[in-house]
């Protein structure tokens, strides 16, 4: 009979794997593969928690960002109702003091016309008492005193 190289490879892998199943490798090696597979069970669990809690925490970040959100608007919504509320007042308040502004300047234009209106009847008066007192010197022979007085009454007039 005629072995050949590949007969006695196949027997000494046979024998070879007898002495592992001897000695145990097998348990060894499905102990080895078992831990393995624990460890990537926990990590795994621990993968899913963490997610879990990084889920929960942007969910609580997102609750946290609208709710700001919302105190943002409010307060801009606030913060426009008090601007308007001053530019009303304010509004108010320029009107108030346009109008009594106004009705200092039309008092003091009263006392003005009612001072120039004084003032021109005391020229009239003035200008009446000259007159009858050069009527008087003269005498009554004179028909252009009429005239003449009104001559310096205008001119009295439009000195005032």
């Amino acid at each position: 009979m005629h072995y050949d190289a590949e007969l006695f490879v196949a027997i000494g892998f046979a024998i070879f794997l007898g002495v592992l199943g001897w000695a145990g490798a097998h348990r060894r090696l499905t102990a080895a593969i078992d831990s393995r597979v624990n460890r990537i069970a926990s990590e795994l669990a621990e993968a899913e928690q963490l997610r879990a809690e990084a889920e929960a925490l942007l969910a609580s970040f997102e609750k946290k960002r609208e709710e700001t959100e919302a105190d943002a608007k409010a307060i801009v919504a606030q913060a426009k109702l008090e601007a308007e509320l001053l530019a009303r007042e304010a509004h108010e308040r320029i009107a108030e003091l346009v109008e009594r502004r106004t009705k200092q300047v039309e008092t003091k234009i009263a006392m003005a016309e009612a001072q120039a209106t004084a003032d021109v009847r005391a020229a009239a008066a003035d200008a009446a008492v000259k007159l009858a007192e050069t009527v008087l010197r003269q005498g009554v022979a004179g028909t252009d005193f009429v005239a003449a007085g009104v001559e310096e009454v205008k001119a009295l007039a439009h000195r005032a």
